[in-house]
């Protein structure tokens, strides 16, 4: 009896793998010094901020009044006074500065996201920078800061008055590159120490900032004289 012939050799099998997780959206961040034509946007974020905060009832600027205070006709240099950096992010990359600017240079930053975020506000918020050319560039917070000055290290420093991201974008790590423009422009010039407070219930905030480094003064409470209680020292005769 003949033998069997040998079974056929096993066809190639086609394995199937897994179709690759999309790496996620990249947001290219600048944060530049902001200028008038920002006035809008920056009176905008406050005003988020202080529904964040829950104190709209003591929020009274009006663009008008942060033009002329922010960015007088005689405005003095950046950092040496009153100083606004803005965040804007876009799709695609931003391109580099076409002229230097002696008192800050755009910091330019990728930062790589799981998903794409829904900006349902992108229209209100279009950036109103010269250099931008499409309308997919969008403000997505600020920083407002403004030097003060240490006795006890003799030094100057910066206090920052206001830091907001918009809600759709927090947690991104766009606060951290904010606090850092600032800590490394403190640094850059010798300055002596960076400074802001903190809303006591804003856990996630003291969190961030103690990661950041930062240390939380409790023993420290902020006085201060506003409204009638302030006007009414102007009617002391102090001759």
């Amino acid at each position: 009896m003949a033998a069997a012939a040998p079974p056929p050799p096993p066809s190639e099998a086609h394995i199937f793998l897994p179709e690759t997780t999309p790496p996620g959206d990249t947001l290219f961040t600048r944060i530049r010094l902001a200028t008038a034509a920002d006035v809008p946007h920056i009176h905008k974020l406050i005003h988020q901020m202080a529904v964040f905060e829950r104190l709209t009832h003591l929020c009274e600027a009006t663009p008008e009044s942060l033009s002329a205070t922010l960015f007088p006709p005689s405005a003095p240099p950046p950092f040496t006074s009153f100083t606004v950096l803005m965040l804007e992010l876009s799709p695609a990359p931003f391109a580099p500065p076409a002229a230097a600017d002696p008192h800050f240079t755009p910091i330019l930053k990728p930062v790589h996201l799981d998903l794409p975020i829904d900006d349902s506000d992108r229209a209100d918020f279009t950036s109103n920078a010269p250099d931008v050319l499409v309308h997919d560039v969008v403000i997505g917070g600020f920083v407002l800061f403004f030097p003060n000055y240490s006795t006890f290290l003799a030094k100057p420093g910066f206090y920052i008055e206001d830091i907001f991201v918009r809600e759709c974008y927090r947690r991104k790590g766009l606060g951290r590159l904010l606090l850092t423009a600032v800590a490394a422009q403190a640094a850059k010039m010798g300055y002596g120490r960076v400074e802001w407070v903190v809303l006591d219930w804003n856990v996630n905030a003291i969190r961030f900032y103690e990661q950041m480094g930062a240390k939380i003064l409790p023993e420290w409470r902020i006085c201060r004289l506003t409204g009638d209680e302030l006007q009414a020292f102007g009617r002391i005769n102090l001759g």
